[in-house]
């Protein structure tokens, strides 16, 4: 599709530069991420504005991470098709753009529909970003550092999320938390325009996009999530989340059949002809429900069992982000010791220890700190296993399908998220369903969740960092 000598591969030899590229591509990272957490404290403060219920509030996060992680895989195939830079450049600006409008919103529908912009924003701008870093960080141990730098600043901006959302919230009014971000959005924007390589020609034919697919693989998380958050309704009937959750699988195999008969799908199925691409995947789906659903209930404990403040709950996860920062420093070594599946195994165990963690002291009870060896627990899990499951993931790609596995990788984390809380807490608070302890059930089907994830990646090969950068 692009001849000639790759941009990517010449600007290697030029790391101060790569790494310039990496600090604009993080601070994206960090402010998307940012905004997965940060509306959730700062919803009430919405719904007293506009007048409207906690129902109809689920929708300003719902629709960012469905509809973000829904589209991941067209903004992916976007990048291949039509350059990295001009994808990232359309990306980040619909997403300063779609921030400046939730931040302004007149009114609540105005403010879903930005929400969804957003989402929007991010699912074209990140598979771009991450595939930039993966071209100009050759294969090896400069790709493990740059790749534990990446989900490292993912991380902290999940959690740092939260205390934004308290502190500017408190002091500024809940339209700052969107209206922050529009300044370093224009700074990225100039350190594309001035860092990133120019992409080699377009295509000179008309390209048909997979749209087809892209709105099935949007419409399955999403039946997904409202089947299962219905189903433990009381009062609701049956019937409203068992038409769900046969939309969602009708509409899963619908996407596979499309895929396979599309010219231009967003996912070749011979993509996935790798089996260690798939285990990657899937683990990555577990591993961030199993962390998704740890900070839900943590928050949850926080604030409904030890009736803590927006602000003080925000401030408490704090110490989750320092830890997160020394695992950023510490897995790039162990990458290159151990090999990513073994960086990928301790982080299960990890999550998995936890999300025990967390919810035995909610059962037994006890005050925040007893839930520090959780904090610190969930930072291995994340620094190992997600910037390992990365690490395996993107291995071997080429500029040609860079961008679709970067857009596949993302999206299991984030539809991965989404759907291991609606179905692990949503299942776990269900009181219509059962009458055990809403912690311990969310928590026993997250554990479980990570064994299996751990029996897929363990058949997975041990290649080391450093043999990738011997080959």
């Amino acid at each position: 599709m692009f001849p000639g000598t790759s941009p990517y591969r010449r600007q290697q030899s030029r790391p101060v530069r790569a790494r310039l590229v990496l600090c604009a591509m993080s601070m994206l990272q960090f402010f998307i991420a940012v905004d997965v957490t940060v509306v959730n404290i700062a919803l009430p403060s919405i719904g007293a504005e506009f007048g409207v219920d906690g129902h109809s509030l689920t929708w300003v996060v719902v629709g960012y991470t469905v509809t973000g992680g829904g589209l991941l895989m067209l903004g992916g195939r976007l990048g291949d098709l039509f350059g990295r830079r001009r994808t990232l450049l359309a990306g980040t600006a619909l997403f300063g753009t779609a921030s400046l409008l939730a931040g302004l919103a007149p009114s609540f529908p105005v403010l879903v529909a930005a929400r969804l912009l957003q989402g929007a924003g991010e699912a074209v701008a990140l598979p771009a970003a991450m595939a930039t870093i993966v071209l100009l960080f050759p294969e090896g141990p400069r790709r493990s550092q740059a790749l534990s730098v990446w989900a490292a600043v993912a991380s902290c901006g999940l959690v740092l999320g939260f205390a934004l959302s308290g502190i500017i919230t408190a002091h500024l009014g809940w339209r700052w938390i969107f209206l922050i971000s529009v300044p370093f959005i224009l700074v990225v924007i100039v350190a594309v325009l001035l860092l990133v390589p120019n992409d080699r020609s377009a295509p000179r034919e008309p390209v048909r996009l997979d749209l087809p697919g892209a709105l099935l693989l949007t419409m399955c998380p999403l039946l997904l999530v409202y089947g299962v958050v219905e189903a433990g309704e009381p009062g609701t009937s049956p019937w409203v989340s068992l038409v769900a959750l046969v939309g969602a699988a009708v509409t899963a195999v619908g996407f596979v059949r499309v895929e396979a008969r599309s010219p231009n799908p967003l996912v070749p199925l011979t993509f996935f002809a790798d089996r260690t691409r798939i285990r990657a995947n899937l683990t990555t789906m577990l591993l961030s429900g199993a962390l998704s659903t740890s900070f839900l209930l943590f928050t949850f404990y926080l604030q409904d069992r030890l009736e803590m403040g927006p602000l003080g709950a925000g401030l408490t996860m704090l110490p989750l982000a320092a830890a997160l920062i020394a695992a950023s420093v510490l897995v790039p070594r162990l990458l290159g010791r151990w090999g990513a599946r073994a960086c990928v195994l301790v982080g299960l165990a990890a999550a998995a220890g936890a999300t025990a963690v967390v919810a035995l002291v909610a059962v037994v009870g006890g005050g925040a700190a007893w839930l520090l060896p959780a904090m610190l627990l969930i930072a291995a899990g994340m620094g190992f296993g997600l910037v390992g499951l990365q690490y395996i993931a993107v291995s071997g790609t080429t500029d040609e399908d860079a961008g679709i596995a970067s857009g596949v990788q993302r999206a299991a984390d984030q539809l991965g998220g989404a759907a291991g809380v609606a179905v692990y807490v949503g299942l776990g608070f269900a009181s219509a369903l059962h009458s055990g302890d809403p912690f311990l059930v969310a928590a026993a089907l997250a554990v479980a969740g990570l064994v299996v994830g751990a029996v897929v990646i363990s058949r997975s090969p041990a290649t080391t960092v450093a043999q990738h950068q011997a080959a």
